[in-house]
């Protein structure tokens, strides 16, 4: 696909992997709307990259639609869909005082996998109703794995499940949306610098390599 001029949507697009994405898509030439719940960052990142912003809960399925609906009046329908959206808090099973609680499992998968299902089903729809390009695509979908979901570290029960999950979504989405022209694939990114983890790597003490080495992020 040639991608200078076309729509874009990014989820998580305010920070981290997201904004990189962002800025990089629109230095490209591509229309890129940004889907994130926090507007402070969202607001940093239309500054930084000339993106197009909603505040959007990925984990809701009308937040969802109604973003794409307005991505869509503002730079027409989007081919590319990436999904940036995730938490990666840290919680062993067994706490010293009492099991992790279910609603902090609960929100990692509604955050990283569902909302990575939500923004799909959504693309997918609109990415189908499209004229195919020259070379028969339609569209692409980009969901963020983890190296987490085949080497999860202690404290990373919720986070590896979550993207264990995207993994194993990948395949039968790729295998469903292939005679639609719509390409489905996910990346498994390692460790990288984050804001938050600065001054680790500025400074790295034992415990600080310690944390960087067991809790990988995306």
């Amino acid at each position: 696909m040639e991608i200078e001029g076309q729509a874009a949507i990014i989820s998580g697009g305010a920070s981290g992997l997201g904004r990189a994405t962002a800025k990089t898509l629109t230095a490209a030439g591509v229309k890129v709307t940004i889907l994130d719940v926090n507007e402070a960052a969202a607001a940093e990142a239309v500054r930084e990259t000339g993106a197009f912003a909603i505040n959007t809960d990925v984990t809701d399925a009308g937040s969802i639609e109604a973003a794409f609906a307005a991505a869509r009046d503002r730079h027409g329908a989007a081919r590319i869909a990436v999904n940036c959206a995730g938490v990666g808090t840290a919680g062993r099973i067994l706490g010293r005082d009492a099991p992790l609680p279910l609603e902090a499992f609960r929100r990692v998968i509604e955050i990283n996998l569902i909302g990575s299902f939500n923004v799909m089903r959504i693309a997918a729809a609109e990415m189908s109703n499209l004229d195919p390009l020259e070379d028969g695509e339609r569209g692409i979908i980009i969901s963020t794995a983890s190296v987490a979901a085949y080497e999860g570290q202690i404290g990373q029960a919720a986070y590896s499940a979550s993207k264990g999950g995207i993994v194993s979504l990948t395949l039968p989405a790729a295998r469903e949306f292939a005679r639609y022209g719509v390409r489905v694939v996910a990346i498994a990114p390692g460790s990288f610098s984050r804001r938050r983890w600065s001054r680790a790597y500025r400074q790295p003490s034992k415990k600080a390599s310690r944390q960087v080495c067991r809790f990988r992020i995306d």
